[in-house]
This record gives C-alpha cells, structure tokens and sequence, in this order.
C-alpha cells in the first residue's frame, strides 16, 4: 500500500499522485480513495510537511498497537501508568489538527470503518491499547497470529456486544468468590487461608475458560496453582462442597477417625486438588506443595498424557484439541522460579507439546513482602514469557468485563494456534501474605489505599444498579443470603463425619513377590529377531552395522552369556510392548543413550532418515516412544512425574545423563515423588535410571546419591534398586511395569556407566527365560571354607569378584535391592555363612554416603550380635576424588582391605 513507501521520499508518492492523475486505475484502491481527498493543484500536494504528516500518523498508531499498554490503566489502586513518548503526537512532529485532516484509513483496522478520520481512529486504538487492559503480541514472529490477535482485540470479537456477557450472573458469582473469603475471615479468625480478596475476578474467568473450553472439543481441563485463592477455586471451580473445606478447618477431636498405621500424613488445606465432571468436561485441580511453580511442569505431563493414545503399535498420537491445562502463577514466582522457564521452553518440544497452555498471574503486585522492583528485572511480571514468542494480555482485575473478554480471546487463540497465552491479571492483596501478617509493615501507603478500595463485587453492583440492570436492593440481599447459607453449613458440621480423606489402600501383601518376570526362550528370539530388521534400502552407520550383525547370536544359545546390558533393555521393552504396555522412555541423549549404549532411533547415514525398531515391532500391541529432551532437569522430571500419574498404565521412564544431575531436581523428588502418595494419596510408578558408579570420572560423574533416596525411603513409598547384571535389569524393568496396576511405586535404579559392556554384568539367555528379580545374590562360595563374607552393592561387586584375588575363604553377596530392604533374603544368606569369622561391608561412596548409614542398623539386627566392619571411602563432604589417578589408589585400597589383601591408603575399615 501507498503508506508503507511515503517514509523513503516525497518525490516517490508526487509519482505515485502523478500516475494517479493520468490513470485512477494504475493504483491500487486504498491509495486511490486516498488521493481523491487531495486538492487538484499538484505543486501543492506534497510539500514534505506533508509527507511528515503522513508518516507520522503511521507511526502513532503503531507505537499505540505495539506500546500502548505503557499508558494502560492496570492497577486497580490507582498508580499511574509509566507511559511512553512515542504514544504522544508532538513525538512524531504532528498535531490533532494534523490527524483530523487524514483519512481513517491510515489507522487502518476494524477502528478505521467506524471513524470518520485518522484522530478519531487513533482514540479508539488507545481506548482498547491504553484502557484497562494492555496488550503485548507484536513480538510475534508469526505474522497470521499477530494479524489474527489485532483483528480479535480491535474488532471487539469477544466484548459484548458481539459477545454478550450474563452480568447478573457475574454479579451472583463475584457474590460468592467474596463472602466466602469473608465468612472464612470471620469463622476462622487467624487460620491460615491465603485468601483471593482483591483477584477475586480470577474465579469468573476461570469459569469462562473451562465453558469455552469444553465448547470447543476440550475433555479434560487441569488446574495448577499454588496456594492463593486455591480455596475459592476448590469451592466455586472444583465444587468441593463448602462442608468438606469447612471441616479441615475445624480440627476434629482425636479418636476412631484417625489411622497412624497407613501411612498417610495427609495435607494442609490449601494444598490439596479436587475434581469435577463440568458440562462437557472433566476438571481436576492437582495437589501442589508450598514450592509455588513446582506444580507447572507436572499439570503439562498430566496434559500430554491425558491427549495421548498410546494403544496401538507405534508412535503414541496426541490430540492438542481433547486437552487444556490452565495454570495459576504468581507475579513474584511467575519471573522468579526458574521453572516456569524451563517449562516453557517445552511448550513446542516434541514429545511435551500439550497444544497450548493459558497461563493467569494473579498478580497482587507483591511477593511475601518484596516489591516488584526488589523482586524482578523487568517491567511486567509476564516479561519472561515474551522470549518464548507467547502473546500477553495485562488486565485491570477491577474490571470484569474486560477479563472476562481476556479469558475469551486466550480460549479462541490456543484453540486456534495450539500455543500458549499469558494473562497478566493484575490485582492486590486485600491481606498480608497470609491471614495472621501485618502488610501495613512493609507497604504502609499501599495498605492505606487497600483498606479504602471498594471491592469488585461493590463496583460491579453499583454499574449494575446505575444501569437499572437490578434494583438497589439486590447486591446486599445476595450477601445476606450467601452469608446464611454458610453459617448454616458451618452449624451443621459433624468434622469426624464431613471430613472426608481419600486415604489410598495399601496394596496387596506380597504383590512384588507374586510377579513372574521370565520370557520363553523362542519368544526373546521372534522379538530379537524383528528388532534386528531395518527397512529395504536404509543405510546404517557403518560401526551400527557390525554391532547389530554381532547381536545376531545374541540368543543363540542358552547358556553361554551374552546378553549384554542395552540387549536387556530391549527385550523387555519389547516383551512388554507384545503384552501391551506403553512405553515412554526420555531424558538428556537417551535415544542414543549417554554412553553410546542404546540407539533406540537409527539414523539413515546418507539421508538422516530415522527409524524405531520398537515402533516397527510386528509384534506390538501398544506404543512405543522415545526422546531426547532439553538440558532440564527440574521441569523435565516433574513432567514425566505428571505423565505417569494420568497414564498409570503406561511404563514411563526418565534417564539422567549421570545419576548426580539429579541434583537439579530434588524439588521433585522431595515434594512429589517420594511423599506424594503420603500427603495427597498419589500413585507415581514412574522409573529413575541413574547411572551410578565410582570410575574416576569426579565428584559429578560418579554418585547418584542413593543414600538421599534412602533417607527419604519410609513405608514402602518407593523402590530402589542396584542391579549388577542384564538379566536383573531385564526382570527388574518388567517387574515394573507388570505392577503398574496392582502395586505402583516408583522406581530408581542406579544404572552402570564403565560396567555397560563388562562381560561380569553379561547374562545367559536363559537367565531372561528361566529366571527372575533377584533382591539378594550369592556368589556360592563353599560355606565350610568361607571365613571373610563381604556384603556389598552395585559395582563394587564387579570389581571385587574379577580382581583375581579372591580366595575360596572369601565370599561376595550384593544386594540388589536397597529398598525395600530384601530382610528376608538376607538372613537367609547370612545364616548360610555362619562360620564367617569376618563379616564387612563394602561401598565406593564415602561413609557418609551410600546404603551404609541405611543398612548398618538393619544388618546389624540380622547378625545377631556378630560384628560388622565397614570399608569403603572416609566421611567426605565431596563424593568422589577429582583426579582418576587418585581415584585408581583409593578405589585399589579399598579392595585389597576387602580382600585382606592388606590395608592400603585411601580405605576406611
């Protein structure tokens, strides 16, 4: 169009105004209603005042599209907004009087068919760009979206009255949202609540979401959030019945209704989830600790799997259109919590895409008591969010309209875009922090403001009665009546009877034991035999090559070893496939695998081409999906946490690249992993495969902290496992996975690194085909001569038994299970070497680390008085040496102090 060239030079559109005085037609239509308004002498037209005008015009109104939400009203207390020069005339040279003179069309938009010109166009641009709402989506990179968001917002798409908006149903709904935080204030005077007061409008559009949700296809909404308002939201999204929550704030009296024997802490009140089946769609608000953002990635693994189908051979499919999760953020954690970034880094990841998520920042402008300039870098809390190509929406929360039109244009985009939205809803905090603080400490002329606000509930009745939408009586009486009916459920609460807990069963006594885990020889070999196959014309990496052609006898017979460690892996992947679980396996280069072990996808070496062996498995009856996934620990490990709850029946696997890089995510195994089925009656079965083992390689290549895992190890919450061999690993995988139903737990297993291709870990075929789950192994040492037993675990077996000096009076025993602590097993093979004189323990970890802390009490109670000794490293801050050639001296004096062989340096016995 004409305006996009007058920046060059007025000579070019006198040209242009030329060609259109000898043929109207030669120009393209807007320029042609344009030069219609000029007057007919030519050496007057263009003056370069003109062309300044011109360009001007177009420049204001893009400052206001791309900055007019500096100049927005979006805080309800009144402070002004920071404004910026571009969004003034006078910054681009030009009056009013200038505007006033231009066509409407220069503005351009929807504003331009309802102005009569360019001045009148721009004050519709600021009433929608520097009202109560701001709006930032010119960064993106997209041009059908930034074309699509400005049509939407300056055509008024979701605004009555094009859509109408219930607003005495708004008026009953903010009714509720805020007597209910009042009666809890007053029944309750001191309980901790974390009350919604002053985002009180979050619940409304919450309800908008979830409606327009479910009108589109949606199926299934998840809820994330952190405690503020989450009782509101329990009570008004989720239906819990005001009774339930009522009753965990009354402390019943100590009695029948109280079981100490099940394991179950239960939670306090803001904290825990609920679900509902809405109109059209199911809505479940998960449980989330007091890490505020530690909840984001898990809602996006609990989407991905509940718009997954994963029945049929194959890559699983996912349905972005069936699934919406919807996350609640505060504006301090939102930018402060680097969880939220790492999650949105996996928006459009393969493999974690969920189709879109929206994303609401109750903003109450404050964190604990830290102001947003102590608290932050940028100038929104939402600016994160930008580096990510995700448009935002600021928005005044004293204005319900125009947030409810923000949870409207949020649906329609993801809907359309299958992307994330973020609405910065921007309120206060009517209270402290929580019930019992006293804000005015910290933000004195802040609270001073607060007390005298109305609410938006008295705003919205008072445009309501001045509208004569209802009468002056009515927003009172729906007080009145609200209040009564809370006082009457309070007086009629029995809390040893209302307060209803969803306390999980135990599982079934001995259901790990019951499992066979063997595979027929004859049916290892099919499998094998199809996982060997490539396709007609793909080209294998030369050194792929000759692996998988040495893998052709891999099973040819039964009882020579040499079934390697990854040979394992995948027959009882593929087994499982065959018996119809879903497998999903992720982590940092797991389709390769860290150390070159798995390749899992083929690459085609001339055209890049990928290929699945498990996905093309003739024999599957469920899929198979593998990926690698971003440098994140934290949001990746809560996603796949997620995943495993909403898919129990699939067997879902992460992989550290090494076991210590776990360090990045114990918020996750703190908060979710290990304690989520005691405080909120979750049940994860999802699979941690830590490569563990002391090779020289520093203090973060070595450890996977397994004595972490064991202090947080209590009533049969988990599983923790140290196999030494392929066929373990093979019956352990799918023992997993054959108790996904009966009795899920998570596992952790601390997987080999140097020990991958050690022929001590092969096992014979017909290990795989005869056997099963060892928890205690012997090496079956003659007892009469043993006088040295050596108890140990993992890797230091390997190395015990193959450094050649072990004598017949010696004898190896490793456990293979951590927790729970095989006690059973263990007596037994402690009884069977009764005449050892010497009985020691044996790790690489320092004493400080490892199973020793954990074990020492137990085997001690095992022997019955015969004493223990340990060997292994010295009580170390640090886990392992940094040097390989110190490494070499330590790791050698431990095992010739095992051995007896004598006590070298670097050993603690």
């Amino acid at each position: 169009m004409w305006h996009q060239f007058t920046a060059l030079n007025a000579g070019y559109v006198a040209e242009l105004y030329e060609r259109y005085r000898r043929d109207p037609t030669s120009v393209d239509a807007r320029t042609r209603a344009f030069f219609e308004r000029f007057p007919a002498s030519p050496d007057k037209v263009f003056p370069a005042l003109e062309v300044r005008v011109l360009v001007g015009a177009i420049g204001l109104a893009q400052a206001v599209r791309e900055y007019g939400h500096l100049a927005a009203r979006l805080d309800p207390l009144g402070t002004p907004p920071p404004g910026d020069p571009s969004l003034t005339p006078g910054f681009w040279g030009i009056t009013e009087e200038d505007l006033r003179g231009l066509p409407p069309d220069l503005v351009g938009g929807p504003v331009a068919g309802r102005a009569r010109d360019a001045l009148e166009a721009l004050e519709h641009l600021r009433a929608i760009y520097s009202g109560t709402a701001g709006y930032e989506f010119e960064h993106l990179r997209v041009a059908e979206e930034r074309v699509w968001l400005r049509e939407a917002v300056e055509g008024g798409w979701f605004r009555p009255p094009q859509d109408s908006l219930d607003e005495v149903a708004l008026l009953r709904r903010l009714t509720e949202v805020e007597t209910f935080e009042r009666f809890l204030h007053r029944a309750f005077p001191g309980k901790t609540r974390f009350s919604l007061e002053g985002l009180d409008i979050l619940v409304p559009m919450l309800d908008e979401v979830i409606a327009r949700a479910a009108q589109g296809g949606v199926r299934t909404v998840l809820l994330g959030m952190a405690h503020r308002g989450r009782l509101n939201v329990l009570a008004h999204v989720l239906g819990k019945p005001y009774r339930a929550i009522l009753a965990e704030f009354k402390d019943p009296v100590r009695g029948s209704a109280f079981r100490d024997d099940l394991g179950w802490t239960g939670d306090v009140t803001y904290h825990k989830g609920a679900r509902r089946i809405a109109p059209g769609a199911a809505v479940l608000l998960a449980p989330n600790p007091s890490h505020l953002e530690a909840i984001t990635p898990v809602i996006e693994g609990m989407a991905r799997a509940a718009g997954t189908r994963a029945g049929r051979a194959g890559a699983p499919a996912f349905d972005p259109d069936v699934v919406l999760p919807v996350l609640i953020h505060g504006d301090a954690a939102f930018c402060g919590q680097g969880v939220v970034a790492e999650t949105l880094n996996l928006a459009q990841v393969p493999g974690y895409a969920t189709g879109g998520t929206i994303h609401l920042i109750a903003n109450n402008q404050l964190g604990y008591t830290t102001d947003p300039r102590e608290g932050r870098s940028t100038t929104y809390a939402s600016d994160l969010a930008k580096g990510f190509e995700i448009p935002v929406v600021h928005v005044n929360a004293d204005d319900p309209e125009t947030c409810i039109a923000a949870a409207r244009l949020a649906v329609a985009y993801r809907m359309r875009f299958h992307k994330d939205f973020v609405i910065d809803l921007v309120g206060y905090r009517r209270w402290g922090h929580n019930e019992g603080d006293e804000p005015s400490f910290t933000q004195p002329t802040m609270y001073r403001r607060i007390e005298r606000h109305p609410t938006v509930r008295v705003q919205w009745a008072s445009r309501l009665v001045g509208q004569g939408v209802v009468e002056p009586h009515v927003p009172d009486q729906l007080v009145r009546e609200h209040l009564q009916r809370l006082q009457a459920e309070l007086s009629a609460l029995e809390p040893e009877r209302d307060l209803v807990e969803e306390i999980p069963a135990p599982p079934p006594p001995g259901a790990a034991r019951g499992v066979r885990t063997a595979v027929p020889l004859e049916r290892l070999r099919r499998l094998h035999e199809a996982l060997l196959r490539v396709p007609e014309g793909f080209s294998l990496h030369p050194k792929l090559a000759r692996a998988l052609e040495r893998r052709q006898t891999l099973l040819a017979d039964p009882d020579a070893p040499t079934v390697d460690w990854a040979g394992a892996e995948q027959l009882a992947f593929a087994s499982l496939l065959e018996e119809g679980i879903p497998i999903r396996l992720v982590g940092q280069d797991t389709e390769r695998g860290t150390f070159g072990q798995r390749h899992a996808v083929f690459h085609d070496f001339e055209t890049g081409a990928e290929y699945v062996p498990l996905q093309a498995l003739p024999q599957a009856r469920a899929a198979f999906e593998v990926h690698n996934t971003p440098l994140s620990e934290n949001a990746v490990l809560a996603f796949e946490y997620g995943y495993s709850l909403q898919a129990p029946g699939h067997l879902v696997l992460w992989e550290a690249q090494y076991g210590d890089f776990l360090n990045n995510a114990q918020v996750v195994v703190d908060e979710f992993l290990v304690s989520a089925r005691a405080k909120w009656g979750q049940r994860s079965s999802l699979v941690l495969l830590l490569p563990h083992g002391y090779e020289g390689q520093g203090p973060d290549h070595s450890s996977a902290r397994p004595e972490r895992f064991l202090a947080l190890s209590a009533d049969l919450n988990l599983r923790l496992a140290y196999p030494t061999t392929a066929a373990q690993y093979f019956h352990l995988l799918r023992r997993q996975a054959l108790l996904l139903q009966t009795d899920p737990l998570p596992l952790i297993v601390l997987t080999p690194k140097g020990l991958l291709r050690h022929p001590a870990t092969f096992s014979r075929p017909r290990d795989l085909s005869e056997g099963g789950w060892q928890p205690v192994m012997d090496d079956g040492a003659d007892p009469q001569r043993v006088r040295r037993l050596l108890l140990c675990t993992g890797k230091i077996f390997v190395d015990l038994a193959t450094s050649g000096r072990k004598g017949q009076e010696v004898a190896i025993v490793r456990l293979e299970q951590l927790y729970p602590p095989p006690e059973e097993e263990l007596a037994a093979v402690l009884e069977r070497y009764r005449g050892a004189e010497e009985i020691y323990w044996v790790q690489e970890e320092p004493q400080n680390m490892g199973a020793w802390g954990f074990l020492r009490p137990i085997l001690e109670s095992l022997l019955g008085g015969r004493p223990l000794r340990y060997v292994g490293r010295p009580p170390s801050p640090s886990p392992a040496e940094g040097s390989r050639a110190l490494h070499a001296v330590v790791q050698e004096g431990i095992l010739a102090a095992a051995l007896g062989v004598h006590d070298a340096p670097g050993a603690r016995r």
